[in-house]
């Protein structure tokens, strides 16, 4: 199993109904395949994300945030990781808002 823990990603692709931007870290927690992490940016006051971790490192993860409009939005999210020949991960990731208009997308992290 891929360990995640006190690994950092910054985003360097997002669909555009996605709110999250490049300014982002996203500090990931791992304990056992439990995946946590908590996260705020330019568009987001706070959010959480909590997943699990399967045996080839894929990450089915839930995530719940509240926007700059003091918005609450909730989302479900698939990351399918790539290691890179330096060691370093990319997470390919499908996720889709379960609250709004309930849009799906792409985003693409990058492990700094």
């Amino acid at each position: 199993m891929m360990n995640y823990h006190h690994k950092k990603f910054k985003v360097i692709h997002n669909s555009e109904n996605g709110i999250v931007d490049e300014e982002m870290i996203f500090h990931y927690v791992q304990i056992g395949n439990i995946l946590t992490c908590d996260y705020s940016g330019a568009n987001i006051r706070k959010g959480q994300l909590i997943g699990l971790v399967d045996e080839n490192g894929c990450i089915n993860m839930r995530y719940q945030q509240i926007n700059i409009a003091d918005e609450r939005m909730t989302g479900t999210c698939f990351s399918t990781p790539e290691k890179w020949r330096n060691g370093k991960i990319r997470l390919h990731e499908k996720w889709q808002w379960t609250s709004g208009e309930q849009t799906a997308g792409t985003s693409i992290l990058e492990e700094t």
